[in-house]
């Protein structure tokens, strides 16, 4: 039986630009935060590896005035609740506490906002039930459908292995283009006080896909097949300086025909996190987007 443990919540007591109130659904009897402020049309912003929804607090303060917006934390990440050993992670496991947040809060006609594996997940959980979504924005990820990992990824695969306690700040700053506080830092740092909470980030890298038999492959193809007929609003912004995922908005760009009627949109001057450093104007890209101000 799977053991969970939950982040004091003291370790968050002395983030200072996070101020939204905590909510909560359960799933499979662990506690999922989400972030859900302001109202109108829904926006669900899925984070990635290692982060958790402090990595989208510069757009609530330009969203929230017109419209609702969710940002749940994954399993294993924020203010949710950890499970203990990486191996008790899966692609399956974080699908359905996705699936099981849309449906406690009954959400429709979703904006659905993905980076990194919030990519992988949400663009998968768009694929499953694409009518529960009206558009979709596209930041920094990739979908792996079994092909050989790069020698880069793999190194990361090794990394995350074998750390005896995987350096959150470090992997962090390591993926950003700018310097970080040490504030920000920190509170990327919170949800994980020792290598009990980490498992979550540990399994991340080891479940990317690396062989097409292996786990999570026929949901990302679906999700491949689906984005490849999409006729709903689709946009995709990359930044210039991702060391981790750069170039791979052609992939995004050829596979969704709706996206080529969107202004072409580079974030400069931003890494692989892209929304810790660029927050504000993605999201002001964003409010122009549903407001059908980025045509050609």
């Amino acid at each position: 039986m799977m053991k969970a443990i939950s982040t004091p919540k003291e370790r968050f007591s002395k983030i200072q630009d996070f101020p939204y109130q905590e909510n909560y659904v359960d799933f499979e009897g662990m506690q999922m935060h989400y972030v859900d402020e302001g109202k109108g049309e829904t926006i669900l912003a899925l984070h990635g590896e290692p982060t958790w929804s402090y990595l989208y607090r510069k757009f609530i303060p330009v969203l929230t005035p017109e419209y609702r917006f969710i940002a749940p934390d994954l399993i294993g990440f924020g203010k949710s609740d950890k499970i203990i050993g990486w191996k008790n992670y899966s692609l399956e496991l974080h699908f359905n506490s996705l699936k099981n947040l849309i449906d406690k809060l009954d959400l429709h006609d979703i904006t659905l906002v993905v980076q990194d594996w919030g990519g992988i997940l949400g663009l998968s959980l768009l694929a499953e039930y694409p009518e529960r979504f009206k558009q979709i924005i596209i930041l920094n990820t990739f979908l792996p459908v079994g092909k050989p990992l790069k020698p880069f990824f793999k190194l990361w695969q090794s990394f995350a292995r074998f750390h005896p306690s995987l350096p959150i700040s470090y992997i962090i700053q390591k993926a950003t283009h700018q310097h970080l506080s040490k504030e920000v830092l920190d509170a990327y740092k919170a949800p994980f006080p020792d290598r009990r909470y980490k498992g979550g980030a540990k399994a991340f890298p080891l479940i990317v896909p690396g062989k097409p038999t292996a786990d999570g492959v026929k949901r990302i193809a679906k999700a491949r097949e689906v984005l490849a007929k999409w006729k709903k609003p689709a946009f995709i912004m990359f930044s210039d300086k991702d060391q981790v995922l750069g170039g791979l908005e052609k992939f995004f760009y050829s596979l969704i025909p709706t996206s080529k009627e969107q202004q072409k949109i580079v974030i400069e001057n931003a890494g692989h996190f892209l929304q810790e450093e660029k927050g504000e104007q993605i999201a002001m890209y964003i409010q122009k987007f549903m407001k059908g101000e980025m045509k050609i």
